[in-house]
């Protein structure tokens, strides 16, 4: 495809593609992205041959699944919110949410990978792709603020340092009346080997914060509310639904303290404003 080259992290977007794509070419996938099979067979006709989904790939489908389910949630009790997407790759979510017209939906990356998007995947109605760096807030100002807002950031936040994590949500309770924010974090011992992690080397990328309680995260806002925690390495669909060898490597890594936790998709709200929270005039 033609386009401006991917680099460090942006390059993590390929594994993760085609965890889903191989996903969706099973009988009963478990996350069934259309989209990802197509794209991926676009960028690389032969990638279903060979070794299967990387390390950094096998988590990417509960992940989604967890984050879509959530987003459904949300939008079936808030169908006039915005939804920012950050840190989107070559995800389709937009497209297997098929969220109602009364949703605006904003996809946010890098401008190589938001020209990507722009060549592989359709375009729909109250949809905009923004490229630009997600810790430059100047993007904030081109999005409508009067309404709820569902705030995605799957696989962004250990790569983001943890003053713009801080900056980056605090920015956004403050700038809409109620919401739902939800991501994914590492803990701390996976921040600081992930220089060593061969499976980012590989990408030239390394996490730059990680959190061994992200329900804290709570305290860097008085309107900010932990809510749950999505399962992972032990999702019942793991169990159910994925091939022999996924399941394997999940029953090693539910069985290992250090890593049964070491992904964590969390989820966070904040309320409407009350009187007495109200600025002074």
């Amino acid at each position: 495809m033609d386009g401006a080259e991917l680099v460090g992290v942006q390059k993590t977007l390929t594994p993760v593609l085609k965890a889903k794509a191989l996903d969706n070419r099973l009988p009963d996938p478990i996350l069934g992205d259309r989209y990802a099979e197509r794209v991926m067979r676009r960028l690389d006709p032969g990638y279903d041959r060979g070794r299967g989904a990387t390390q950094l790939g096998l988590v990417a489908v509960i992940r989604s699944l967890a984050h879509d389910t959530w987003a459904r949630s949300f939008l079936a009790a808030h169908p006039d919110a915005v939804v920012l997407h950050l840190g989107c790759g070559l995800d389709a979510r937009v497209h297997r949410i098929d969220p109602p017209a009364t949703v605006d939906w904003f996809d946010l990356d890098y401008p190589a990978v938001i020209e990507l998007r722009k060549q592989l995947l359709p375009s729909r109605e109250h949809y905009v792709q923004l490229g630009t760096s997600v810790t430059d807030l100047a993007w904030l100002d081109r999005i409508p603020r009067e309404r709820p807002v569902l705030l995605i950031a799957e696989g962004l936040v250990p790569y983001l340092t943890e003053a713009d994590v801080r900056r980056l949500l605090t920015t956004v309770v403050e700038a809409f009346p109620s919401g739902q924010l939800q991501f994914d974090t590492v803990p701390v011992w996976a921040w600081r080997t992930s220089r060593w992690d061969p499976t980012l080397r590989r990408y030239d990328a390394q996490f730059h914060c990680g959190f061994d309680d992200p329900a804290a995260l709570a305290q860097w806002h008085p309107r900010l509310e932990f809510v749950d925690e999505a399962p992972m390495y032990d999702a019942a669909l793991v169990k159910a639904k994925a091939p022999a060898t996924v399941r394997r490597v999940y029953r090693l890594l539910t069985l290992l303290p250090g890593l049964k936790r070491s992904t964590r998709i969390v989820r966070f709200r904040f309320p409407p404003r009350r009187s007495s929270d109200a600025p002074a005039s």
